[in-house]
């Protein structure tokens, strides 16, 4: 059962996009760090566990020649390294990897326009962390590997992975303990395809689960599971090993815009354009290895179009919920 309790200010209304919605915990201060898109800037923020004492940051694309409006943000997300904490940017225009509080740009790299169809939109989307590299996706399919020094500002592209057919929309690195051969990353795209990775000084495609007709938006990879959302308001669960699908739930009403999973409990967080948010307990039974899927919790942001809901804390004891155009987060807390 969880409450809600003190929203944190989010200084404007966010903006309607996948997985719009990063948290970094800092445990050493009992401060949460939040981010969110809304409109061409970022806004930062952090508050301590009861929700006094928040500060707000703001960041925002560089435009480079070109003049105002800035470009548009697609995402943003802090992707935490051995060494380090980034919080990268991504936009139409290329993307930004900063400081962990937005202060400092590390790194900037330009989206080649001229590799696209005239009439195709240009952008990046999709962002992950897979050990020492960065993961980011773009509007042509290809998933661009930032190789992320423990120091400075050195970043360099060392691979491309070209898959992927239609725009990737979301990546995840597992969360939980990867069984052997079943791949540490995944990514998902607009048809619905998902392709499944395993990281490492040269990233190899495992297993790749075809489109069924339907986006999916957001993806979670947990103990050798992958959890995708989809356009259709399906969540559905496939083994990471085989590509084989595992469950299958008609979660909400509407369209999926977020997924998350507390990789210490397999907690699955799931928010969509009907307002609603679910929690869900994943599970593998000991005797079958079947892998199983428990509701647990439901919560109705009253006329919220959700956008983002992420987990707070490892164990899933607490989430964050964003919306279009809402000027708050919400934050829940288990009672």
């Amino acid at each position: 059962m969880y409450r809600r309790g003190r929203s944190v200010q989010l200084g404007g209304g966010g903006s309607a996009l996948y997985n719009n919605l990063s948290v970094l915990r800092l445990p050493h201060r009992q401060l949460a760090c939040f981010c969110a898109v809304r409109g061409p800037a970022v806004a930062v923020l952090s508050a301590a566990a009861d929700g006094l004492g928040a500060s707000s940051a703001s960041c925002a694309p560089r435009r480079g020649d070109r003049p105002p409006p800035p470009p548009a943000v697609t995402q943003a997300a802090w992707c935490v390294l051995p060494a380090r904490v980034l919080l990268v940017l991504t936009s139409q225009k290329g993307i930004q990897m900063y400081e962990s509080d937005g202060s400092v740009m590390v790194y900037w790299h330009a989206l080649d326009v001229a590799e696209h169809p005239p009439a195709q939109a240009v952008f990046a989307r999709g962002i992950a962390a897979a050990e020492n590299f960065i993961c980011v996706g773009t509007s042509s399919g290809m998933v661009l590997v930032f190789d992320i020094p423990h120091k400075g500002t050195n970043v360099t592209v060392s691979e491309v992975l070209e898959e992927h057919r239609d725009a990737i929309t979301d990546i995840a690195a597992e969360l939980g303990q990867a069984p052997e051969g079943a791949g540490d990353l995944v990514t998902a795209d607009d048809a619905g395809t998902l392709c499944i990775w395993s990281s490492g000084e040269e990233f190899t495609l495992l297993n790749k689960i075809p489109a069924f007709g339907c986006t999916c938006s957001s993806v979670k990879l947990w103990n050798g599971v992958v959890a995708a959302g989809y356009g259709n308001g399906q969540i559905r669960l496939y083994e990471a090993a085989t590509g084989v699908l595992r469950a299958e739930v008609n979660a909400h009403a509407r369209w999926i815009y977020a997924l998350d999973l507390a990789p210490l409990t397999g907690k699955l967080l799931s928010g969509a354009e009907d307002s609603f948010v679910h929690v869900w307990k994943l599970s593998r039974n000991p005797d079958t290895d079947d892998v199983e899927i428990e509701h647990c919790h439901a919560e109705c942001v009253t006329d919220t179009q959700i956008c983002g809901a992420r987990f707070c804390d490892p164990e899933g004891c607490s989430f964050a919920v964003t919306g279009y155009d809402l000027s708050e987060i919400f934050r829940y807390s288990q009672v």
